[in-house]
This record gives C-alpha cells, structure tokens and sequence, in this order.
C-alpha cells in the first residue's frame, strides 16, 4: 500500500500532528487509520529518523493490539493539543483536562529522555531501547508545551477557511497570513470571492 504523503504546513511539529485530520472537527477527515500511518507521519515530519521508524514498525507487526492502542493515546493527545490551541487562538479559555493531558504526557517524555552535550552543543536524546510505541506522543507533547510557553504562542492561527480547522503558526512579517496554505483554502478562498462578486454584479 502507498504511504501517505503528509502537508507539513503548520510551522510546528504539534500543529502539523493537529493538521493530520482533514475539513473541520464536527466533519472530519481522517488521515491516520493506522499505527503505520502515525509512524510515517512522523518520518516525514522528522520526529523519528529512519532507523527508528523501521524498528516501531517491526514492533507493530509484532504486538498490533499495543500499536493500536498508542494510537488511540496519540489521536487523544492530537485532539487535546488542538482544543487547546484553537481556544488560545480564539480568546477562549482551554479546558483544564485538555492543559493536564498534555502536562503528563510531557512529564512522561522528560522520564524517558536525557540530556546530552556534544561537541559544545547539547540535545535531547531518548533513553529507551526499543523506541517505545508512545515515543511519537511523547515528542509531540513537549513540542506543544515549548510552544505554549514560547514567545511564539500569539502567532498560532487556525484557517479562516469554513471547512477546514488546520493549525498554523504565522510567520508572516504583518502577522496577516489567514490560509494554512494558500495555495488550497487560500485560492478557493480567492474562487468564491470572485463568484460571489461575478453574481452580485449580474443579479
């Protein structure tokens, strides 16, 4: 089966996790119907390199009743995350439950990695091996609490667009940027305009 080739727009690596459901919340579109699905996602994404990717998917193949269910975990925590950026975006408060999920996740991701300096410069470097199925969650977690605590936060948008409800961070110089991408919502966007103004004018 062909992998799914993901649009990795939203400038961060939590809002691209968020962007992996299609249209809006109350109509979605699902892209992640597997464990392998999620895995590829974050290959392309660069959470994990490809030696790690190849190993969570042998794992998969071997215990599919715990790959499903850190999938399940993972979607729960992508739902979180984007309650809580949507309300931030939109003035509203974020549930309590939504800002605790994604704590103990983080909490969980500090447990299992560990600092490391090389050559001057430090990383963060997971501690176990195998790669765990939750390493992707835990990943995705910290990178949403960085950005919650980051200067970054007032940028994160989500798409003027009725029918799509993707994530972004606005890079723009102007902070104007409206689309995920312009050149989806973005243009048809731009088409409705220009119909609604062509009817106008003929009516």
């Amino acid at each position: 089966m062909a992998q799914l080739t993901f649009e990795l727009t939203g400038g961060a690596l939590c809002l691209d996790l968020t962007n992996t459901v299609g249209g809006t919340r109350a109509r979605p579109r699902e892209d992640l119907h597997s464990f392998d699905d999620l895995v590829e996602w974050a290959r392309q994404a660069r959470a994990l390199d490809a030696a790690a990717a190849r190993e969570l998917r042998r794992r998969a193949e071997a215990a599919p009743a715990d790959a499903a269910r850190a999938l399940r975990r993972t979607v729960s925590l992508r739902e979180a995350i984007h309650r809580v950026f949507v309300a931030r975006a939109t003035g509203e408060p974020p549930a309590d439950a939504d800002i605790e999920l994604i704590r103990r996740w983080d909490v969980e991701a500090l447990e299992h990695s560990r600092l490391v300096a090389r050559g001057g410069e430090f990383a963060r470097e997971w501690a176990e091996t195998p790669p765990s199925f939750e390493r992707v969650a835990w990943i995705v977690a910290h990178d949403a609490v960085e950005l919650l605590t980051s200067q970054e936060l007032p940028r994160v948008r989500e798409c003027a667009s009725e029918t799509c409800a993707w994530l972004f961070l606005d890079t723009s110089r102007n902070r104007s940027r409206r689309w995920c991408d312009m050149k989806s919502c973005g243009n048809r966007a731009k088409v409705r305009r220009h119909y609604e103004r062509v009817r106008s004018v003929r009516e």
